[in-house]
């Protein structure tokens, strides 16, 4: 680092624990969150203890869905646009529903030409080998591409459920081809789900956490519920587990990372726990991708340890130098700009000492890439710094 183009900026890092569980294929049935939505509720019990709603409990669903993210609300909504009756069961009070949807900002989309805000074509081999050099290999490619197929639909489908789209910014991440950015974030995208949920006729339970589904003979019964702290059940035909993945529960990130796991930022939501994820895997569902594996980017050391969401993240990586506390360099920063730089620091940090690193840039750097929430430490020299 040479401090002759002015002053000398570094930015204390810390790595982002995942936001969307194991890369590549991911895992069978994530973290269950649940509440409720949409009709007012009587919160009175009656004489059984169950919640006395409009909401019938007692009978049989045709579908329940776990969790109240993308994800979840996309398949309530399929389901329910295809006649069928559909209980979602959300563990976020309504104002953190979303689960880590709430801080998405864009999604990855297949296309052949320009599309919409989509630019050029962005192919499936083009796709595929991204995920690769991010992954390191570590993918399963049978489920690997067939999301990546299916991803060329989202954006349609999406827009459908009233969410707008925007061209996305210029700067160090050139993804006008690639991504597609939602007008007003995850939160308008969230927003916009549920209200066509609750258009089409789902029910949504909000403080609801799942705490078992009953599988015999290799089908699900009914799930054991809390509600605003009450227990019951739910009954159902058909079950979807998409209740995210257990970043935010430590002890059992210590299971695969020892006590860095306690420096990691979750900037995602707190309820992800993996209750439901580690139920089903207990009563036998196949786990498929790697637990070891997960998104994570360089964070700002002084964010939030929960729920900071995507500004608390750092760009600076590809035009600074970044050492651990011992001033070593430990990776070349340089060697890529998109998509493996971006993808790959989290992991990298993590595994330096205290999951602390510092990113060292001069003044001449600071309009190549987004600015950062919190300022950087500045000095008029390296050695003052």
């Amino acid at each position: 680092v040479t401090a002759d183009a002015g002053p000398a900026d570094p930015a204390h890092v810390r790595p982002l624990g995942s936001h969307a569980g194991p890369s590549g294929a991911g895992r069978l049935g994530r973290a269950a969150q649940a509440g409720y939505h949409g009709i007012p509720l009587d919160t009175t019990r009656n004489a059984r203890g169950r919640a006395s709603s409009m909401v019938d409990l007692t009978r049989v669903w045709d579908v329940m869905v776990v969790g109240g993210g993308n994800a979840a609300l996309c398949a309530a909504i399929t389901a329910r646009k295809a006649g069928a009756s559909v209980i979602v069961c959300e563990h976020a009070p309504r104002s953190m529903r979303g689960g880590n949807s709430r801080h998405t900002r864009n999604l990855r989309a297949l296309h052949d030409g320009p599309s919409g805000v989509l630019t050029d074509s962005y192919l499936e081999e083009e796709y595929w080998d991204d995920l690769l050099r991010v992954t390191g290999g570590k993918t399963d490619e049978h489920l690997a591409r067939m999301c990546i197929r299916a991803s060329q639909h989202a954006p349609g489908f999406l827009a459908e459920c009233g969410v707008v789209f925007q061209p996305s910014l210029s700067g160090t991440l050139s993804l006008s081809r690639t991504n597609a950015f939602f007008l007003g974030g995850g939160k308008a995208l969230v927003n916009a789900l549920y209200r066509t949920a609750e258009r089409l006729g789902v029910e949504i339970l909000y403080d609801t956490e799942v705490q078992h589904i009953e599988v015999q003979d290799g089908f699900a019964t009914e799930a054991i519920i809390t509600y605003r702290g009450f227990p019951d059940r739910i009954r159902a035909k058909s079950f979807i587990a998409s209740a995210g993945g257990f970043q935010a529960n430590r002890n059992w990130m210590r299971q695969y990372w020892g006590d860095a796991a306690d420096n990691f930022q979750i900037r995602g939501t707190p309820f992800a726990q993996g209750r439901v994820l580690r139920d089903l895997l207990g009563q036998g569902v196949q786990e498929v991708g790697d637990p070891t594996q997960f998104h994570a980017v360089a964070n700002d050391a002084r964010a939030p340890m929960e729920d900071g969401g995507l500004a608390m993240r750092l760009d600076c990586v590809p035009f600074a130098v970044v050492v651990n506390e011992k001033v070593e360099r430990f990776y070349d920063e340089g060697e890529d700009v998109w998509p493996k730089r971006y993808a790959i620091w989290g992991r990298l940090v993590a595994q330096q000492p205290d999951q602390i690193a510092w990113i060292v840039f001069d003044e001449s750097s600071l309009k190549l890439f987004m600015p950062s929430l919190y300022p950087p430490i500045r000095a008029q020299s390296v050695v003052e710094l």
